[in-house]
């Protein structure tokens, strides 16, 4: 059996899931009452079901394709014996272990049950232990377990791997929280929440929706996708918002800024304090191919071909800006991105730099991502740099990196470039390294001097 669910209601922060079906032909929305999906990659209106559907259909699905492996069954009872004791609510017998659990002072414990396993262990990317890696011990109720902390309010990915096979939280106990899977270029991952940031967490206020979009990309001859974040009201509305693009870092997808990332929570919260005004957030897939790939070939004799750029200039941007009701002048348009989606902002509104009035760039540089490294970026945009018409309506020009974070030499390097050309970054050395607990903080410094 195979459920399908395109993703639940985010007000209500239901649980996701998806199957393995074709990217081009699944897109769903977000919303703060149900369940929404997308019929077509067009214009079409969202028809929206209880978001309960959603946890019922995740739940079913979680059940049927994670036992054989997380779930070791006891031994099948003799003929006429009574059926074993099971645990849960309502079924008497000791309740399953949550294999997530957030402690009020910032400690994660990671439990596993998983009788027959040998060696498990919790890999993540962003938790901070050694080797990104955790291992469990296992207790006396052949459960798995390990903790670490305290750890700095936000999201966090993570995975189990049970004797070499990494799986997602089998029984991931944030199905009433936050989406509880984000995507990488070639994995995917649980979440976990630790709250206690006025910034990210889930409030008591309106919330927006994100949406997952379908489009075809004309200058790569497939279809693509990206999410959408449209702010409290834009539906029962009829007025025009600014738009701002938002890029992600390599080994991503579109989906990490909206889930890891918190992105649709920040700009909710940052709206309702009246400290960011309401906008369309586009956030688009960077990479190019699904090994991972950022450009293209090189024409003969030419300079290496920019893939995403094409995409993002021929088929991205005209697609949001003709199905969301956005302003689409300079002054009403921003871009950011992280690592190398900070090269890919460089790249992009630099080669149109009478579109972008505001302009980010987190824990990147023109070295990377780009031949001859900054020398190398100046040279092919010498014209650009030196063209006074093209600076007129640049109102912000802002980075930020961490003083641990390996690109910080290029960052530097980059505002000192600007600078010579007659540009005016503002740069801020935040604490941190190249981690999404600063990324979430820079989109929660940047968003509020947009469209002011």
């Amino acid at each position: 059996m195979t459920i399908l669910v395109l993703h639940s209601g985010r007000g209500l922060d239901t649980q996701s899931a998806r199957t393995t079906m074709p990217a081009h032909m699944r897109a769903a929305s977000l919303n703060t009452t149900g369940l929404r999906v997308r019929i077509a990659a067009g214009k079409n209106r969202m028809k929206t079901y209880p978001s309960c559907l959603a946890v019922v259909a995740a739940t079913a699905l979680a059940t049927v394709t994670l036992l054989p492996d997380c779930f070791a069954q006891a031994a099948a009872p003799e003929t006429n014996a009574p059926p074993p004791a099971r645990g849960g609510r309502g079924r008497g017998g000791a309740p399953r272990p949550a294999p997530v659990e957030v402690s009020a002072d910032g400690h994660i414990t990671f439990r596993l049950l998983a009788p027959n396993a040998q060696n498990v262990r919790v890999n993540s990317p962003d938790v901070p232990v050694p080797a990104n890696r955790l291992v469990l011990a296992r207790n006396t109720n052949n459960v798995w377990e390990g903790a670490v902390g305290p750890i700095q309010p936000g999201e966090y990915r993570y995975n189990f791997n049970v004797d070499g096979l990494s799986v997602v939280a089998p029984r991931n106990p944030a199905t009433t929280e936050a989406e509880t899977s984000s995507e990488s270029n070639d994995q995917t991952w649980s979440l976990v929440n630790v709250p206690g940031s006025d910034l990210m967490d889930t409030r008591n206020v309106p919330h927006g929706a994100v949406e997952t979009v379908t489009y075809f990309s004309k200058a790569l001859n497939r279809f693509r996708r990206m999410h959408v974040y449209t702010p409290p009201g834009y539906e029962k509305g009829s007025g025009r918002y600014p738009i701002f693009y938002l890029l992600h870092g390599a080994g991503d997808s579109d989906d990490a800024w909206s889930t890891v990332g918190r992105a649709g929570f920040i700009m909710d919260n940052l709206i309702a304090d009246h400290k960011a005004k309401p906008m369309v957030v586009v956030m688009p897939a960077g990479h190019t191919s699904a090994m991972g790939r950022r450009g293209g070939g090189a024409a003969a004799g030419g300079p290496p071909r920019d893939e995403f750029q094409e995409d993002f200039l021929g088929d991205i941007m005209p697609y949001a800006e003709s199905h969301y009701r956005v302003y689409t002048d300079k002054g009403h348009r921003a871009i950011a991105g992280l690592s190398m989606g900070g090269s890919q902002t460089l790249n992009a509104a630099f080669a149109t730099l009478d579109k972008f009035a505001y302009i980010a760039v987190f824990s990147s540089g023109a070295s990377l991502m780009n031949a001859g490294g900054t020398s190398g970026w100046e040279e092919r945009h010498k014209d650009v740099l030196d063209n006074s018409k093209l600076k007129k309506g640049i109102k912000l020009i802002w980075m930020s990196t961490g003083k641990e974070d390996g690109l910080i030499t290029s960052s530097r390097a980059t505002v000192d470039l600007l600078k010579k050309h007659g540009f005016n970054p503002v740069f801020l050395e935040s604490p941190g390294a190249h981690t999404w607990i600063n990324w979430r903080n820079y989109l929660g410094q940047y968003a509020p001097q947009l469209f002011r």
